[in-house]
């Protein structure tokens, strides 16, 4: 199945460029607002910075107004034009491309551009900046919603798989992922002990969640073939 059919809110696909020209547009919308829209020489700045990102990059200028020139052409994001400043600034046109994104998606939404797939407890730790989420639930619940927008999922869930034991989540919008090979089902050990107890609540824990979120990707794909037929 191809992203196009999967994602209708998502027509254009980014590059990986474009990807982390995204999320830092929407990362320094919300941690320095006094700094925002961004200059292209701040733009490449954050593109390239080493902490938060994943891959780290070193894109010149070229490379960085080339993703934006592209994502304008799409309405993705906009050129602003500052009265009495002679320098372009640049800012992201998200929440109109998607309406009813509120700041717990976007800033999930952010986080994944800018580091790639992630489980949901790592998600959890690093939008800490972006918005405070109470509680796991909170944010499970709010990738639930991401899978089941209702224009096409912009997120996807991708099972644990062979050395990997928890689920992880990744934006769709450089197109369709494709997930792990099946693995053998995981029997937990017995417990012997109280560290052992702990393990095991923890794994279950992150089973639990990630059944949760496959849930929703199932009732999606399933909302979809419904109107297919």
């Amino acid at each position: 199945m191809s992203a196009e059919s999967v994602t209708p809110a998502l027509l254009f696909t980014l590059t990986a460029e474009e990807a982390r020209v995204m999320g830092c547009l929407i990362e320094k919308e919300i941690t320095l607002p006094d700094y925002y829209p961004m200059t292209l020489n701040a733009l490449v700045t954050a593109c390239n910075q080493t902490t938060n990102r994943d891959p780290i990059v070193r894109y010149d200028e070229r490379t960085v107004l080339r993703a934006l020139e592209s994502m304008k052409s799409h309405g993705y994001v906009f050129e602003v034009s500052i009265v009495g400043g002679r320098t372009l600034k640049y800012r992201h046109n998200l929440k109109s491309r998607l309406p009813g994104l509120e700041r717990p998606h976007i800033s999930l939404l952010c986080m994944l551009l800018l580091r790639g797939s992630q489980t949901a407890g790592e998600l959890r730790q690093r939008t800490e900046r972006l918005f405070e989420f109470p509680d796991m639930e909170s944010v499970e619940s709010t990738l639930a919603e991401l899978i089941g927008y209702k224009e096409g999922p912009l997120v996807q869930c991708i099972p644990a798989g062979p050395g990997q034991r928890v689920a992880q989540v990744m934006h769709l919008f450089c197109g369709e992922v494709s997930g792990p090979p099946a693995a053998a089902p995981v029997t937990p050990a017995p417990a012997v002990s109280t560290a052992d107890d702990s393990s095991d609540a923890d794994w279950r824990a992150r089973m639990e969640a990630e059944i949760t979120l496959l849930k929703a990707q199932v009732s999606r794909l399933q909302t979809l073939i419904g109107a297919v037929k």
